[in-house]
């Protein structure tokens, strides 16, 4: 489910998600780490260099299931090259990201 939702616009992305989220309680980091770590046992597309946004959708969708939702980001790399990026964030941090919370600027959060 994640794949073809990754491939809509940034404005329709938006609103599916916004929609989806509705009524949800926020994740905690643990349930959001317990999340990304399903997806990426079970998908070579999510755990590849660029599969950081069907990954980051299918965590937001996987929580969800749960009642919950991490915030879901999309941005950019603050420190150079310049990269777009996609991430899920809990209790204000990004979840198993391995990098500085301010390496990555959102653009769009959810």
């Amino acid at each position: 489910m994640a794949t073809p939702l990754a491939l809509l616009t940034p404005r329709r992305l938006r609103r599916v998600l916004s929609l989806v989220r509705r009524g949800a309680r926020p994740a905690s980091y643990a349930n959001a780490k317990a999340a990304r770590d399903a997806v990426l046992a079970v998908s070579l597309r999510c755990l590849g260099p660029q599969g950081c946004l069907p990954r980051s959708v299918a965590v937001v969708l996987l929580c969800r299931m749960s009642g919950t939702w991490p915030t879901w980001c999309a941005g950019v790399r603050v420190m150079p090259p310049f990269g777009a990026h996609a991430w899920v964030e809990a209790d204000g941090e990004p979840v198993d990201e391995n990098l500085p919370p301010q390496y990555f600027r959102p653009l769009m959060t959810i």
